[in-house]
């Protein structure tokens, strides 16, 4: 199999576990732990991304031999690969929870890639580590696919994600009370190989933090700077204020992104955000059918709703508000992480407002096209209409007709569409009015839409199908979903009812309509 050239540099550079066993336990003035993944019976590739497999070398003969299988099922190890799990705490669901670590992501290594840039292989489902707590370390089959299919998708949607280069099949059986009700089920056991230049979460740096080792938080601050952000200069203070803004600036506009595509994550602990603002951990997310501000998929959450579709710029603002006074030790003054945090604010109105010219498609977003958009947004929320759909047919509409014509597939309840009606109209007719009085051709208006709205998304129905169709043994929808995902802008005729809206069926089953954590 193709060699891959790995460094290591995290567990070469920062203290790790002296303790050489695995089992729970609360790791101390480390932030790594030795382990290897725990073998698997009846390993089998069930899917792979063409494009991950191709970045980091490999041909398809690499896919198609027994050893790649071996290794990414964790049976196995390259040449360079030296095996760890993190050690990081976090904000879970508002409060602090302690040490948390990577209970079930085993790191194979760092790989540099001849270009230089480095490429983390990270396996989901490998097996316990020191960070287990009660936890088998293990993933089913359905959580996997779903982990699979959405890196990927989130990346060909041009959205900041870590990876995946390959789903296997573990051939053991896991145990899991999916909604964790007192009913366990043996489930298909699977393991994913999530790819990322960096796994590290805001959790990383409040872990020491918290524990008053500060001489450990400037350590894993100036090597993730150095190794993650080598474009920074200065020094000292300035140097970790540069690297907190951007840190709030990259954070602020992937939820400007996640925002115009209508994606939420579901879990937005400060743990599941990463230090290179990018999706990481895709555990119950979801996908608004129709336009909700106040939905969430996560049936931990449904009581709270936390981590609702609307709040999720707010909800990273106050993540980042916990990382501010992790990394305080560092700074005489806190002034730059003041700076830092509206550093955020700013850099989300502007990615807010350019998502919001983008989606209308004009030329730049005035202060009455926030109140436009917003007034549509509420519209959208009031008579249960398919926010992908209604952002596509925009495209279409003709601004001479003000007509809803172009948009009767986005409606979910024909009584809602008819009690609608005429505000939608009158909406129309100010839209159409703010378009004759824009810089933008007809055709540069529909180009400019077409590429920042969508026709297909990872519905949560699609990617369950494709789950369901895995358990029955057929996994031919797993690869089918993914070609439709690799070009999320294009109009791909025959794959219609891939972008049609949510079925009736779909609206209250599991794994649809709201999920756990359990995977």
């Amino acid at each position: 199999m193709t060699p891959l050239r790995f460094d290591n540099a995290l567990i070469d550079t920062l203290p790790g576990d002296p303790e050489p066993r695995v089992f729970p336990r609360q790791v101390q003035g480390a932030l790594w732990s030795a382990v290897e993944p725990t073998p698997v019976a009846a390993p089998q590739l069930l899917a792979h991304s063409r494009e991950v497999a191709a970045e980091l070398g490999f041909s398809d003969a690499d896919l198609a031999s027994p050893e790649f299988v071996q290794v990414f099922a964790g049976n196995a190890l390259l040449p360079g690969m030296q095996p760890f799990a993190t050690n990081y705490g976090g904000h879970q669901f508002g409060h602090w929870a302690g040490q948390l670590g990577d209970g079930r992501a085993i790191s194979l290594g760092e790989a540099v890639l001849p270009d230089g840039q480095r490429r983390e292989l990270q396996l989901k489902g490998a097996g316990p580590t020191p960070y287990s707590r009660t936890a088998d370390g293990r993933a089913v089959l359905r959580s996997s696919i779903r982990e699979f299919l959405c890196s990927e998708a989130m990346h060909h949607l041009g959205i900041p994600t870590t990876r995946a280069l390959s789903l296997i099949g573990s051939g053991d059986g896991v145990v899991r009370d999916m909604f964790y009700d007192g009913h366990p089920e043996v489930e298909p056991g699977a393991i994913v190989c999530r790819v990322a230049p960096s796994f590290l979460r805001f959790g990383h740096f409040e872990l020491p933090s918290s524990c008053g080792d500060i001489e450990l938080l400037r350590r894993l601050v100036d090597f993730c700077i150095a190794r993650d952000y080598p474009q920074l200069t200065g020094e000292g203070e300035a140097l970790y204020a540069a690297w907190f803004g951007e840190v709030c600036e990259r954070t602020a506009r992937l939820v400007a992104e996640w925002m115009r595509v209508g994606f939420v994550h579901g879990v937005l602990n400060t743990d599941n955000l990463s230090i290179l603002g990018l999706t990481i951990d895709y555990g119950p997310y979801g996908w608004i059918d129709a336009y909700d501000p106040d939905w969430t998929p996560n049936t931990t959450d449904a009581t709270g709703r936390r981590y609702r579709f609307g709040w999720q710029p707010r909800v990273a603002y106050w993540n980042l508000g916990q990382l501010a006074p992790a990394l305080a030790p560092l700074f005489a003054d806190p002034a730059p992480l003041q700076a830092g945090l509206q550093r955020f604010a700013e850099a989300f109105t502007a990615a807010d407002r350019d998502t919001t010219a983008r989606k209308l498609g004009l030329a730049d977003c005035r202060d009455a096209d926030v109140e436009l958009i917003r007034d549509l947004h509420g519209l959208l929320h009031a008579h249960e209409v398919d926010m992908t759909l209604w952002f596509r047919a925009l495209a279409d509409f003709d601004p001479a007709a003000s007509s809803l014509a172009v948009f009767e597939e986005a409606f979910y309840d024909a009584a809602k569409r008819e009690a609608g009606e005429g505000a939608f109209n009158a909406w129309l007719q100010r839209y159409a009015v703010r378009l004759r009085d824009d810089a933008l051709t007809t055709e540069q208006r529909r180009a400019r839409m077409s590429a920042a709205n969508p026709k297909y998304v990872l519905r949560n129905w699609l990617a369950q199908e494709a789950i369901d169709r895995a358990h029955a043994g057929d996994m031919a929808g797993i690869g089918e979903l993914l070609e439709v995902m690799r070009r999320p802008y294009d109009e791909q005729p025959g794959h219609e009812r891939y972008a049609g809206k949510r079925p009736d069926w779909a609206k209250d089953k599991a794994g649809c309509s709201m999920l756990s954590c359990s995977s």
